[in-house]
């Protein structure tokens, strides 16, 4: 018989065992182990539930990581590029104001120094035999057509970008907006490789007009109906006028957005030339109604007039003509804007270059300005005054045509 003392120790030793046991196994999980067996663990991870949560966790870590680390990627490159585009704007600018310093604009010479566009037209010059009835034809036009001439500062005309020698190229794609069913292998060449500054955008309204012009390679490119998607260029027509200060200012045969292939760069008005108070080119003017596309007139390469019914006296696509030289315009009542076009119409005239739904000239597009972080200069230059309004007052009656292919004698090189 046992002690009872022996007992006794026997009883709580058995007891503190069992106390410890069922402590321990509070511990214990039963689960589903990551092997598939069912298993009792005080480690959650080996339970196939808790691995899962685990997994996910740090999946949804590194998912966090990483587009934090993306964001911030984007936000460097981001930066970047509007470094990049400021840097661009302040050395267009900078351009710009050294120009108008030295009185010089880039539309004094961009083309051959004997261009027609900065000739000259003799005061005495031989005029077209039906020079009163153009005339008249102008004024025609002028009253049947809303009874102005406009002026286009943002739709239908183009911006001009200059981009400096280290401007990035891009590729622009020809897109078929006439649904011909083929793209042009020469145009697809010519805009292989492009200086489109960042800040580029073509002009509003149809045309969607945009003009790239960079002096240290002496080119011109033009686009007709370009737009960017996805960060890619596109436009529908246009061209590549290399070589630029040594031609005549006309784009290769049947390229150029136009419908003369006369390059908008030759012909719009610019603010530096109102604000100078002088032009030194040529004037590209559309009208409505034009001679039929199979005739025209020098410097023109090609014409989408229509004249079915054989009106008489249209005038061709490519004509010149000017404002009579014996005209005293500064005492014409005309804005001053009207003045400095009038005096550049008389010196070296109008070219027709395009049709248009009302008789316009083109200034160069105000984003050329704003998209440089300037303010549109057109409403001070205009004196607020409408574009249709600008050049009220202006004699088109004395207007003066000179012969078909008036010129042609001149450098052709193209």
């Amino acid at each position: 018989m046992m002690n009872p003392r022996n007992a006794i120790l026997v009883a709580i030793t058995i007891m503190a065992s069992t106390a410890a046991m069922s402590a321990q196994a509070a511990d214990y999980i039963k689960c589903t182990g990551t092997s598939g067996k069912t298993i009792y663990t005080n480690l959650p991870f080996m339970c196939a539930d808790a691995a899962k949560q685990a997994q996910e966790a740090t999946k949804a870590a590194l998912a966090a990581q990483a587009a934090k680390e993306a964001a911030a990627k984007a936000a460097a490159e981001k930066a970047a590029a509007e470094a990049k585009a400021a840097a661009e704007k302040a050395a267009a600018i900078k351009a710009s104001a050294a120009a108008v310093k030295a009185n010089a604009l880039v539309t004094d010479s961009v083309f051959s120094p004997d261009s027609f566009w900065y000739t000259p037209i003799p005061k005495d010059v031989e005029l077209h035999p039906y020079s009163a009835q153009f005339a008249q034809e102008i004024v025609r036009q002028k009253k049947a057509y809303y009874g102005n001439v406009t002026i286009n500062t943002s739709k239908y005309s183009s911006p001009v970008y200059v981009a400096d020698a280290n401007t990035p190229t891009v590729r622009v794609n020809q897109w078929d907006c006439q649904k011909k069913g083929y793209k042009d292998s020469g145009l697809l060449t010519q805009w292989a490789a492009v200086p489109v500054p960042t800040y580029a955008v073509p002009a509003e309204g149809n045309d969607m007009e945009m003009t790239v012009y960079q002096p240290s390679t002496d080119t011109v490119w033009e686009f007709w109906k370009a737009k960017k998607e996805n960060g890619v260029w596109y436009a529908c027509w246009g061209g590549r006028l290399e070589n630029a200060s040594k031609s005549n200012g006309v784009f290769y045969k049947y390229y150029g957005t136009t419908a003369t292939s006369l390059p908008f760069i030759g012909g719009q008005i610019t603010a530096e030339e109102l604000e100078r108070g002088e032009i030194r080119h040529a004037i590209g003017i559309a009208l409505v109604d034009a001679e039929h596309w199979n005739i025209i007139s020098w410097p023109a390469n090609r014409s989408d007039g229509w004249n079915g019914n054989k009106r008489a006296y249209q005038i061709a696509e490519g004509q010149r003509f000017r404002l009579d030289p014996n005209i005293d315009v500064n005492t014409l009542k005309l804005s001053k804007a009207g003045k400095i076009i009038a005096k550049a119409a008389q010196t070296y005239g109008f070219v027709v270059w395009d049709k248009a739904g009302s008789l316009s000239l083109r200034a160069q597009n105000a984003y050329s300005y704003t998209k440089l972080g300037k303010p549109n200069p057109y409403p001070a230059l205009f004196e607020n005054k409408a574009n249709y309004a600008v050049l009220d007052g202006f004699p088109w009656e004395s207007l003066q045509f000179l012969p078909m292919d008036y010129g042609k004698s001149q450098t052709t090189a193209k």
